[in-house]
């Protein structure tokens, strides 16, 4: 079984374009029971990046959503982060010698990719950043971070296909 690990811009992208929680609330729910379900999950240092919005963010439905109690413990990754994974995925993704603004930026994508690194084969790092492989240091993209780690990477829309997500899905009946 695949765990989809998600990006910050995953839920921040789809609530903002395509899946508005008050257009296609179905999406959510499928989501959160996804969740329940053990197929995806978001770290906790990247949950909290959307839901603090990086002190910039203004209290959406989103945000809001993400408070909520049951969503906040069904989503999270119940793991804590390795740090020493993390210092590798930085070093091998974007540079071992980043100073603090660089570290910034980068914000807390090593995290995320450094959760998948212990089960390279069933974790999957789920991300709307495009790979562009010239980008250097901390304008690295995610899936070339990914690939620099042996992560497995993919787009939401590929991770919706794998997962069988349809507007017409209908949570079981418990």
């Amino acid at each position: 079984m695949k765990l989809y690990l998600l990006d910050a811009n995953v839920l921040i992208t789809a609530n903002r374009d395509y899946y508005s929680m008050e257009m296609v609330p179905v999406f959510w729910e499928w989501l959160l029971y996804m969740a329940g379900q053990g197929h995806v999950k978001m770290p906790i240092e990247t949950l909290e990046e959307v839901r603090d919005g990086g002190g910039k963010a203004k209290k959406d439905a989103l945000v809001t959503w993400l408070t909520r109690t049951d969503v906040y413990e069904t989503l999270v990754l119940q793991e804590d982060a390795d740090p020493e994974l993390v210092t590798s995925v930085i070093a091998k993704g974007y540079a071992p010698d980043l100073d603090e603004t660089e570290l910034e930026e980068i914000g807390r994508d090593p995290f995320l990719i450094a959760y998948a690194i212990p089960d390279r084969d069933s974790r999957v790092v789920v991300s709307i950043e495009v790979s562009a492989p010239a980008k250097k240091r901390a304008n690295r993209r995610v899936p070339d971070v990914c690939r620099d780690n042996g992560v497995l990477v993919c787009n939401t829309f590929t991770m919706l296909r794998e997962l069988g997500f349809t507007t017409a899905w209908i949570k079981p009946a418990v």
